[in-house]
């Protein structure tokens, strides 16, 4: 008895002991992954000044005014010839899917069928299959009303960020969407992984096959500023190079066009971030969701005069109001023969209450015959606020509400803003994803708010379970647990936390490496007599004050600090013994650390120049954005350092610069994934 409590003792210290790294690896990756969207965020923000405050004529504002689509102003008639996709021809050699519309069930079983066999939809099918998914999508209201009493239960999903096979292991145990198996999937389905375009597809073709029981709520990522940063605008590219831009374009109208929330037998509360003190759902269905093509920014320029202006001449006919899109100024009216979707709402087909009077309508918008512009750009402002918080936020356990300066956008929330929120609207659950759980699901605010998401392995092999929610006519969630890799299933825990652990490390290591002058800086400060050594726990404090992750350095020092004198770091070795592999292209070194530390926001101002999502821009075109880097780093970059840059990485002389190519070359390599494997392999 003695042995088997001593044995018990070391086993729990043992699972103790690996719980510990396994929340450190975590509280890293997620540190990590804040700070990159807190930088994206800041980055809009710039070209947003830039917009504002540069003069009419200057190139730096002509250069990215378009990323706010000033110039995209199109009626129905010319999108859908822009989208024509009858003249696209389908070779005969062709292997995939054939779809016919109205799609049937064999329709949709062959297209995810053929996505798990890796096969790739022929681009006439995806533009004619999300042209009528925006057919749809536009007519629906803001919030959508479901009820339990059709159902036996409600399958609900969370973020599935481009991880197909989440999504395809969900379908083999829960079965198909279907009038018998209804879904909600709580948005962020696209960015990071790389099967996002594949994603989008079957659950649109699922919603046309299902219009009353599939609900889809648009998420953080669905936003074409978003999509420059994490993948997805590159994903489609390199997927369909010929009708790339077409897609992407008709996704931004589809992305402004979900709907914001869901609500369940006006119980439980459904949408992505979460919500705020001013969160007001009478509002929120009440706005124009389509004039939000990206929810980074409110309306800016002539796209918001089109909308006021629309506003003001509120076009009434047939009873019925026509839907603004901020992608093109004249009003759209809705087919009248479109099918009617399963919304048991009050609220009518363009987000607004049906039994208002269009003079009523004007009054809820600040529209009346008296009414000054800036009350409805008052509102606008407003409207995007509300947007902002239902989309970014996450819940704190704190009460208040403050800015969320971790993500750079929405805000934190604490349990006295849940319970206000909720018991004003007569709610008793929140339901909301957008941030990764280690279990795939956590309860917050005394039970109140819960958290889904369902992309396991999210930031590495076995980071994390991934989950979904059935909820029935009792309204209590019921969990379904699940790990999409096969290689994660057969790791031990030890084996699967050293391999996210690696990982996190090489991230961490990066990190440290692109912020190299500024902690050599730091270091300087706490050795005033310039010996090049430094103590360990000044070692901590200079790291946390530049890289300001708020992560444990003491805890993490012994993997990051191999060696110390006498309980002294000598930083000059200490850098040179960071595992970073070096680009094999000679360039100024203060270049070189500029672009590993902002290589996103230098891939992101790339993807915007790239007017024509070529892949390739010109020596004018990189020296415009490096100068657009410079501006908004407030640094100086010499135009010899730029032209040097330009004329090495040109590689086969002709003048251009290949976008994915350079990103490719002076990305840091990272082997944690085929350690991941060798570790799988090799014994205990």
């Amino acid at each position: 008895m003695r042995a088997a409590l001593l044995i018990q003792r070391w086993y729990r210290q043992y699972v103790a002991r690996l719980e510990m790294r396994r929340r450190c690896t975590w509280h890293i990756f997620q540190s990590i992954e804040y700070s990159g969207e807190q930088d994206h965020i800041k980055l809009y923000n710039f070209f947003g000044f830039l917009m504002d405050h540069f003069r009419p004529d200057s190139s730096q504002r002509n250069l990215i005014s378009h990323i706010f689509h000033e110039s995209d102003v199109f009626q129905d008639v010319e999108w859908e010839r822009y989208f024509c996709y009858k003249n696209i021809e389908v070779p005969d050699v062709y292997p995939g899917p054939h779809l016919t519309f109205p799609l049937t069930i064999l329709n949709v079983t062959e297209l995810v069928d053929a996505f798990k066999n890796k096969q790739k939809l022929h681009s006439r099918y995806v533009l004619q299959l999300l042209g009528k998914t925006w057919m749809l999508l536009r007519l629906l209201p803001n919030i959508s009303h479901v009820s339990t009493c059709e159902y036996k239960e409600i399958t609900i999903c969370g973020d599935l960020h481009g991880h197909l096979e989440d999504l395809l292991l969900i379908f083999y145990k829960n079965g198909f969407p279907s009038a018998e198996t209804p879904y909600v999937f709580n948005g962020d389905f696209v960015d990071r992984g790389k099967e996002s375009i594949e994603i989008l597809l079957v659950l649109f073709a699922f919603l046309l096959l299902y219009p009353h029981d599939v609900h889809l709520n648009r998420g953080n990522h669905e936003d074409h500023i978003v999509n420059l940063r994490y993948g997805f605008t590159k994903e489609v590219l390199l997927k369909y190079r010929v009708h790339g831009k077409q897609i992407l374009k008709l996704l931004q109208k589809i992305f402004s066009s979900l709907p914001l929330a869901t609500v369940i037998d006006q119980k439980v509360l459904i949408l992505h971030g979460g919500i705020s003190d001013r969160t007001d759902l009478n509002l929120i269905a009440k706005l124009y969701r389509h004039q939000f093509v990206s929810a980074l920014r409110p309306m800016q320029g002539r796209a918001s005069v089109r909308l006021r202006e629309a506003r003001k001449n509120d076009d009434i006919s047939d009873g019925r109001r026509r839907v603004q899109s901020l992608s093109h100024g004249l009003p759209v009216r809705p087919r009248q023969d479109h099918p009617r979707h399963s919304v048991h709402s009050a609220f009518g087909q363009a987000g607004w209450p049906i039994e208002y009077e269009p003079s009523e309508r004007r009054c809820l918008l600040g529209l009346g015959p008296s009414s000054e512009p800036h009350s409805a750009k008052a509102l606008e402002t407003d409207e995007w606020k509300q947007i902002v918080d239902i989309l970014w936020s996450d819940p704190m356990a704190q009460n208040g509400c403050v800015l969320n300066e971790v993500r750079g956008g929405g805000c934190y929330w604490g349990p006295d803003v849940t319970q206000k929120i909720l018991d004003k609207h007569k709610l008793q659950l929140l339901i909301r994803s957008h941030e990764c759980k280690q279990e795939g699901y956590e309860f917050c605010h005394n039970n109140r708010v819960l958290t889904i998401f369902s992309a396991s392995n999210y930031y590495d092999v076995g980071s994390n379970r991934g989950a979904y929610i059935h909820l029935g006519s009792d309204h209590i969630p019921h969990f379904k647990q699940f790990q999409a890799s096969q290689t994660t299933r057969e790791l031990t825990l030890r084996q699967s936390v050293r391999c996210t652990e690696r990982s996190a490390l090489q991230a961490l290591r990066m990190q440290l490496f692109t912020h190299k002058s500024e902690l050599m800086r730091e270091f300087k400060e706490h050795d005033p007599q310039d010996a090049g050594l430094i103590s360990l726990r000044n070692w901590a404090l200079a790291v946390e004050k530049v890289l300001r992750l708020g992560l444990p350095w003491r805890v993490l020092r012994s993997q990051l600090v191999p060696s110390t004198q006498d309980g002294m770091l000598n930083y000059n070795d200490w850098f040179n013994q960071l595992s970073i592999i070096q680009p094999n292209t000679k360039i100024n070194i203060s270049l070189l650390e500029t672009l590993y530390k902002h290589h996103s926001n230098l891939e992101t101002i790339f993807r915007i120049i790239d007017t024509d999502h070529s892949g390739l821009i010109s020596f004018e075109e990189f020296h415009q954005t490096w100068k657009l880097l410079s501006s908004h780093l407030q640094t100086n970059i010499s135009d010899k350092a730029i032209s040097e840059l330009a004329e090495s990485i040109d590689f086969n002389k002709d003048g251009s610069i290949d976008i994915n190519e350079f990103m490719e070359a002076f990305r840091l390599v990272e082997q944690s994934r085929t350690e991941c494997k060798q570790i799988s392999n090799s014994p205990e």
